[in-house]
């Protein structure tokens, strides 16, 4: 260290921890503790050095209300102590007011259908990532909600929509189909070039009527084709 870093945490020491016998009494702290530190300890003892509040606007305002002076919705604060007490106050009343929701939405949702999409390995160490983009549309004019997705490896060339009635107890024709983007792009891009595949880099609903995808291709080479694409889902 230098003579400098010395002389730094001799007067950090000197300010911040100096003796104070009114403190002599509080469970053997005699000494100011450093502001900052106090309210970051996770303990539930009070601060040794509590804020001052007077002439705080937020604490002088709250005192000039009848209305929100004992308002419910207001956090209560606790001046003497730390934000490690703070914040576990604040966890117990939030778990407070999800757990009745958590509770009722829970109880209201039930499996509809069930698909196998593909099967893995016993060893979870091995198992590759095989389900990937999933996009959420909401169909407001026929009811129906579909997903997007792709399935890497196995088809990747291939995006797969999956729809269903938002009436669970009534069913849609093509519940589960694929698109596969292969050789019949060629023709509107290149008329010489060889058979090409491509796969998904993304896809979004345009609209009720239209999916929007992002194409690359697959050819491991410098300067693959992007391909931005409209499909109509027709």
């Amino acid at each position: 260290m230098t003579q400098k870093d010395i002389t730094f945490v001799a007067d950090f020491l000197t300010e911040h921890f100096n003796e104070a016998p009114e403190l002599y009494n509080r469970k053997g702290k005699y000494f100011n503790v450093e502001r900052v530190g106090q309210y970051l300890k996770d303990e539930d003892d009070d601060l040794v050095s509590p804020p001052n509040t007077e002439g705080n606007q937020w604490f002088n305002f709250l005192k000039n209300s009848t209305h929100l002076k004992e308002s419910p919705l207001l956090f209560p604060y606790y001046p003497e102590k730390s934000l490690h007490f703070v914040k576990r106050q604040m966890e117990e009343i939030i778990d407070q007011c999800l757990q009745k929701p958590a509770d009722v939405i829970g109880k209201s949702v039930h499996q509809a259908v069930c698909m196998s999409l593909y099967k893995t390995s016993q060893s979870e160490d091995s198992t590759p990532q095989l389900f990937k983009l999933p996009f959420l549309w909401n169909d407001k004019t026929s009811n129906i909600h579909y997903v997007l997705f792709t399935m890497l490896e196995s088809s990747i060339s291939k995006i797969y929509i999956l729809r269903r009635h938002t009436d669970t107890s009534r069913s849609v024709s093509n519940g589960l189909l694929a698109v596969e983007f292969g050789s019949f792009l060629n023709s509107s891009i290149n008329d010489s070039s060889d058979s090409r595949c491509y796969s998904c880099l993304d896809a979004h609903f345009y609209d009720d009527e239209t999916i929007t995808v992002v194409l690359k291709e697959s050819v491991e080479q410098e300067g693959k084709e992007r391909i931005l694409a409209q499909l109509p889902l027709s």
